[in-house]
């Protein structure tokens, strides 16, 4: 039987102007196509906050101040689980660039079920617009 894999995750929910800002993934990529919000996969042995920090400054060219912890996920997958651990930040230094994306977009809040996101980012859409409990606010 093979091991089921456990993934950890840095989520951002960058806030503008009461806007948040979503990626637009890659066509050749998994789920491409569809949008997300900024962040990614933890390095073995790094924290939350320094994987959140070096994934922005890789995928966007920014840096950020955390103002909060907003929460943690978790998501099943046909080979494992991800857990998310989501913060609310601003962007502190740079100008967000789609350097790993196909597009940005700044959407407020009750937009953002417009936008497809993959299945993992279903109730954290799902809170931030305002149709399940707040997380972030």
């Amino acid at each position: 039987m093979r091991r089921r894999r456990h993934l950890r995750a840095a989520v951002a929910v960058i806030e503008r102007r009461g806007r948040l800002l979503i990626c637009r993934r890659r066509t050749g990529d998994s789920f491409g196509g569809c949008w997300e919000f900024p962040g990614g996969k933890c390095e073995s042995g790094e924290s939350w906050e320094v994987c959140l920090r070096r994934e922005l400054r890789e995928e966007l060219g920014i840096a950020v101040r955390i103002l909060t912890v907003c929460g943690s996920m978790r998501h099943e997958f046909a080979d494992g689980v991800v857990s998310f651990r989501v913060f609310r930040c601003v962007v502190a230094r740079g100008r967000p660039r789609p350097l790993a994306a196909r597009a940005l977009r700044w959407v407020k809040p009750d937009q953002l079920s417009r936008y497809r996101f993959p299945p993992a980012n279903r109730l954290l859409v799902a809170r931030l617009s305002g149709s399940a409990s707040s997380v972030c606010r």
